[in-house]
């Protein structure tokens, strides 16, 4: 028998049915992260083909003793050990003489050109690609250029330095007259790349903060505590990494210049040394492992260090 009872409404209280979850992808959406997935696959297979696999038998290498004309055999953290060797601490400290030279001296003059040439009259873009120029010159060729002009025996330098003292410097036959002079090339070698770097850093601060700090009768020197340099920190660290990474990794300019002769050995020249003289490649392996993880301690450190909002 069929009940002639009305039917209830729903009640507008009654909850909902459950909203459709929100995770779903749309077909298109899918179609897209497929295709973008496409495309990220070469650089993918680049990046693990020149990158991570040479990496991973690099690591390999270091614990194997590896000829270079011969067989392998494993021997552990031998090659590690070895690190203690007078030759490499020699060169390790050397290197980071040079680095902390090198980065000083670098950043301030950097820093002082992008002052000069921040703003100006008319003209100052004249200056700025004047001092960029040099940064267009290969390290190699630029490393042979000042070659000529420290080489005792057709130096201009020197020609000058029989008018003003009276005598020859020997640029280059000790540590010391290399380092100051191959940190002098450097310095003009990358100075204007580094005073690009900087000044684009000081072109992205609001120049509001500057006439506010006017109006509060703050003077120059505590305009630039205050206002250039906490804002600027981000830049300084961008240029820190690199200085600090190419100058650890300098090999180049010593090469040229003194040969790793008189001290002045980098820790990449110890492993061109190790590599190819005394043909041992799991001691360089093991040396360049050890370089690599200095680095990213090295650089992680200064990040840490320099992008802090404290």
């Amino acid at each position: 028998m069929v009940s002639l009872s009305p039917t209830r409404a729903p009640s507008r209280d009654a909850p909902s049915s459950p909203p459709r979850a929100r995770h779903d992808v749309s077909p298109l959406r899918r179609g897209h992260r497929r295709l973008a997935m496409v495309y990220a696959t070469p650089l993918a297979v680049i990046v693990a083909v020149l990158f991570v696999v040479p990496l991973g038998l690099m690591v390999w290498m270091s614990f194997n003793h590896w000829p270079l004309l011969g067989a392998s055999a494993p021997n552990g953290v031998t090659n590690y050990r070895a690190l203690g060797d007078p030759l490499f601490l020699h060169a390790l400290w050397f290197t980071v003489k040079y680095t902390v030279v090198t980065t000083v001296v670098l950043g301030l003059v950097a820093f002082g050109l992008a002052l000069l040439v921040q703003e100006g009259p008319r003209g100052v873009g004249l200056f700025r690609t004047v001092f960029f120029l040099p940064s267009a010159v290969g390290l190699a060729s630029a490393s042979l250029l000042f070659y000529g002009m420290f080489n005792t025996d057709s130096s201009p330098l020197n020609a000058a330095m029989r008018l003003l003292a009276g005598g020859d410097v020997d640029w280059l036959g000790s540590s010391g007259n290399a380092l100051i002079s191959t940190v002098g090339m450097i310095t003009w070698r990358f100075a204007g790349f580094y005073m690009l770097i900087l000044m684009t850093g000081l072109h992205g601060i609001d120049p509001v903060l500057y006439e506010a700090a006017r109006t509060d009768g703050a003077g120059w020197w505590q305009t630039m505590r205050r206002v250039t340099l906490p804002l600027l920190r981000p830049t300084i660290a961008l240029m820190m990494v690199l200085s600090v990474t190419g100058s650890l990794l300098a090999f180049d300019q010593f090469f040229i210049l003194t040969g790793g002769r008189h001290g002045t050995a980098t820790i990449v020249i110890d492993v061109y040394r190790e590599a190819f003289l005394s043909q041992d490649l799991g001691r360089a392996a093991a040396v360049s492992v050890a370089i690599l993880v200095g680095l990213v301690i090295i650089n992680g450190a200064q990040l840490r260090l320099l992008r802090r909002d404290s």
